[in-house]
């Protein structure tokens, strides 16, 4: 239990947070939110720094690994800065005269972020880069064991804010260890609440009484058919499975492979470091122990997740994450669901039509809204699909985890979060972006009167179906 001093410290960091927002909206300038947003980019994709925050992620959380956090951290934040640059943030951003309506924008205030232990680093930075471009504040609740790294991360970003004279208290977080009360306590106080990760603080955000982008759950099904490449489908589908030890919420989960190429593509799996494992049961138990997920087998390397399932002498040497046969999809299928390993469900379809109706009904089970993947050499495929399953993300023979938070070939905007629409019980379906942290003041003129003729809308109406 937290004591009311512990509640009354997050009010006391809010406060802060607040009073140095107020200053830096009313003393604000498009210079002042670059620089401030620049100076958090720096932060974390400082060579050295970007190693110690990675290292310090694996050590205190124990998942993924040390080389693709630091990817992680240059690349996402490289990217965000790249879609930024440029961008409108502070005073007049649009004058129409046709429509009269000049748009000034304005801040949201003070941003509580709640971050997940998956992306102790990249995740807040994102948040951080995108609150200060839009004249914000920004409080962040890590989880317990993504404290560390949080709080190494917030050193670096005041160091650099030293360095230009920007107030430190427009980035702070919770203090001490996270938990459900102090985390409550930002989603009510804050302006605007930004949750990534768990889906029991996205439901309490959308029901905190603040106004909150909080994303839906990933279980990104991807459909092999008998047009593609199966051996770049392969490297592509390993590249992105193995990433970070497949923590991101964009990593395969279940493969839905046509029955016309389907030995074809476990052979090119097999060239790739991907395995195909026939006892299913045996994965489940020891994935599943008691009901829930193994430690010894969530985004750990390859050996170590082989040896927790017991499995190290039934694969090759080599293996870097398996895939396991499968027909169930639902709950009592626990492989139709996210695994966060590098372990996949596969599932065989006799046909495409077939593999679109196994995709929507593993998005029924879970991860509706969020993406699925397809590798084909028939364009129209990606159009079929889009139209048929709860997604708002087609993601087309790419590697799916780098493609879907963007990528430097492809048009999304970068992120670490995913708005997964109705669908997936969220208010935006867009990648969580700069946007959705500003909002505007609409200066509204007169203008010459643009009023229709009834016979100018119903016309044609009236013409079929008569008055």
């Amino acid at each position: 239990m937290n004591a009311p001093d512990d509640l009354a410290e997050t009010d006391l960091v809010v406060a802060r947070a607040r009073a140095a927002q107020k200053d830096y909206e009313a003393n604000g300038s498009q210079q002042r939110y670059d620089r401030a947003a620049l100076a958090a980019a720096w932060a974390i994709m400082e060579p050295e720094r970007n190693r110690r925050l990675a290292e310090l992620s694996v050590e205190t959380t124990g998942l993924g690994n040390v080389p693709d956090k630091i990817m992680k951290n240059h690349r996402k934040t490289l990217g965000l800065m790249r879609d930024i640059a440029g961008q409108k943030t502070w005073g007049v951003i649009s004058e129409d005269d046709a429509t009269g309506i000049t748009r000034i924008a304005r801040a949201m205030g003070v941003i509580g972020a709640v971050v997940p232990s998956t992306n102790p680093a990249a995740t807040p930075a994102n948040n951080i880069i995108n609150a200060l471009k839009c004249g914000n504040s920004i409080v962040l609740s890590p989880s317990p064991k993504g404290v560390p790294a949080c709080v190494a991360l917030l050193d670096c970003v005041h160091r650099e804010f030293q360095k230009i004279g920007e107030d430190c208290n427009l980035v702070q977080m919770i203090p001490g260890q996270g938990s459900k009360e102090k985390t409550q306590r930002l989603l009510e106080t804050a302006d605007l609440i930004v949750v990534t990760g768990s889906q029991n603080n996205v439901k309490r955000a959308y029901t905190s009484g603040t106004p909150a982008l909080a994303v839906g759950a990933g279980n990104v099904t991807v459909i092999v058919d008998e047009t593609c490449d199966l051996d770049a489908a392969a490297e592509k589908i390993r590249a992105s499975k193995t990433f970070d030890n497949a923590t991101s919420c964009s990593s395969e989960n279940a493969l839905i492979v046509v029955d016309a190429v389907y030995d074809d593509f476990v052979a090119a799996m097999a060239r790739a470091g991907g395995a195909v494992v026939h006892n299913e049961a045996r994965v489940v138990d020891a994935l599943w122990p008691g009901g829930h997920l193994n430690r010894d087998v969530i985004a750990q390397d390859a050996d170590r997740m082989l040896a927790a399932l017991g499995i190290t002498d039934d694969v090759p040497a080599g293996t870097e994450y398996i895939a396991v046969e499968t027909t169930g999809i639902g709950p009592q299928h626990p492989l139709s669901g996210e695994k966060l390993s590098r372990v996949a469900a596969l599932y065989r379809a006799a046909h495409f039509e077939d593999a679109v109706a196994l995709a929507g009904r593993i998005l029924a089970y879970q991860g509706a809204g969020h993406s699925v993947g397809l590798h084909t050499s028939v364009h129209d495929r990606a159009i079929v699909l889009g139209r048929a399953v709860p997604t708002c993300r087609v993601i087309v023979n790419q590697a799916h985890c780098f493609a879907t938070g963007g990528a430097f070939n492809n048009g999304m905007p970068f992120s670490l979060s995913m708005g997964c629409g109705s669908w997936g019980g969220n208010s935006i379906d867009d990648n969580l972006h700069w946007r959705h942290f500003m909002q505007t003041t609409k200066i509204v003129r007169e203008i010459p009167a643009d009023e229709p003729d009834l016979e100018d809308i119903f016309g044609d109406y009236w013409d079929a179906a008569g008055r």
